[in-house]
């Protein structure tokens, strides 16, 4: 993944008649995809600079009309694109946070200085997230304070306290 793009969201099929488009996000909060602007589509030459029209929340789901789209055949030319954001663009965290995609790919060991993988993504359980970890095994490892020991982006690496079993 570039660094400097952060994913947000994809886009998703057309939906009405003038152009507009169904958005999944990425975003904690669903609709705050929508707080960003421009937005950035990747595509095979890199990303690519969109302008958002117009957008609003709708049901669960976001929907957006991009600038110069007017129907449901030029916006189908966008399903499946993934939407990226530059990293500057996001807020500013405290001491001790880190937002999940500066997480994935990082390593992960135990406090037997065992390596058990690398996160592969996050979820989000209600209770608590969760970081998956692919390794010999795949593992779901809460995130919580009494598991996760530290976080060191410097050297990719994330230490646990968490027993094989």
């Amino acid at each position: 993944m570039d660094t400097e793009y952060v994913i947000v969201g994809k886009i998703g099929a057309p939906y009405g008649v003038k152009g507009w488009l169904k958005v999944t996000s990425f975003t904690e909060s669903i609709p705050d995809i929508l707080t960003f602007a421009p937005w950035y589509l990747k595509e095979k030459q890199g990303w690519q600079r969109i302008e958002i029209e117009d957008g609003r929340q709708h049901g669960k789901g976001v929907v957006v009309k991009l600038t110069g789209l007017g129907t449901p055949e030029q916006a189908r030319l966008y399903t499946g694109k993934t939407i990226g954001i530059e990293r500057s663009q996001l807020p500013v965290l405290q001491q001790q946070e880190f937002y999940w995609s500066d997480l994935e790919g990082l390593t992960v060991i135990n406090q037997h200085n065992e390596v058990l993988g690398k996160v592969i993504y996050l979820m989000e359980t209600g209770s608590n997230d969760v970081l998956v970890v692919k390794g010999e095994k795949e593992l779901a490892i809460p995130y919580l304070p009494d598991v996760v020991e530290s976080v060191d982006l410097a050297e990719k690496v994330i230490r646990v306290n968490w027993d094989l079993i």
